[in-house]
């Protein structure tokens, strides 16, 4: 069976000293385009553009700090522990999605304090368009041959000639296609009204556990990414995604019963 070789080179440019890689080019432009489409909408809803400019710094800076401190410390801690100028240097590649959304949503908690905005509003509305950001980073996994999945001869699999000759799942073509999909789950349900507290709470309890069920299932797919066993039937990746699955239950379940005592 002949299957899809991909043997692009990850860097896109170069420009002198500087080197423009896929993957930062799919990272911006997620970011930007997640942050055009909040803004959008909280403008939509009757809140000012410029209260949400000032909580996007924080949130992008959670992001990368969370996603590098939950790389170095939990997917090869015995380097990083031994190494730890290395964890700086976040431009060597390294980033777990696990902690870059528990340090964004920080950011957001803490922006929207200082914009007196509603928190799980706000956090409802960043989930939705924060998963085209998640989306466009998979697809820059893709161009740097990472995140690989396990040999396949499935019709679709895909040879990432720059690591080896075997076919894998395109996993995170899969992840990519599964984030977007979530997105546009969760925004048909969105009602317009901010004074809608029960829906807040649902659509994040929703996005939490659609987006680490998925996680939780790709990871079967995957070859392992930690430099370590959990000796356990879960790996790292499905660890770390349980509380996150939890706390998303959670706040559905409160989501359902505020929506009940609003109606009775």
């Amino acid at each position: 069976m002949n299957h899809f070789v991909w043997s692009t080179n990850p860097i896109l440019l170069h420009l002198g000293f500087l080197k423009i890689h896929w993957y930062g080019l799919f990272f911006a432009l997620g970011v930007f385009l997640a942050y055009y489409l909040v803004t959008k909408e909280v403008e939509s809803e009757g809140v000012e553009t410029q209260r949400i400019e000032a909580i996007f710094i924080p949130v992008v800076l959670g992001v990368i700090i969370g996603a590098r401190l939950a790389h170095c410390l939990f997917y090869e801690p015995d380097f990083y522990l031994s190494h730890p100028i290395e964890i700086l240097k976040v431009w060597k590649g390294g980033l777990a999605s696990h902690g870059g959304i528990a340090g964004g949503i920080l950011g957001l908690w803490w922006g929207a304090r200082e914009q007196k905005l509603p928190f799980m509003w706000l956090l409802s509305r960043v989930s939705i368009f924060a998963l085209i950001t998640a989306s466009f980073i998979r697809i820059g996994n893709f161009f740097n041959s990472e995140i690989l999945g396990k040999a396949t001869q499935v019709p679709w699999a895909v040879i990432f000639a720059r690591i080896d000759t075997l076919p894998r799942h395109p996993v995170m073509l899969y992840e990519s296609l599964g984030y977007f999909l979530i997105s546009f789950i969760l925004y048909i349900q969105l009602n317009k009204s901010i004074k809608d507290k029960a829906l807040d709470w649902i659509l994040t309890g929703e996005a939490l556990i659609m987006i680490f069920t998925l996680r939780i299932i790709l990871e079967y797919f995957k070859i392992p990414q930690a430099d370590y066993s959990t000796d356990t039937i879960f790996n790292v990746g499905q660890l770390l995604s349980m509380p996150f699955l939890l706390i998303g239950f959670g706040i559905l379940i409160y989501g359902i019963k505020l929506r009940k005592v609003s109606n009775a």
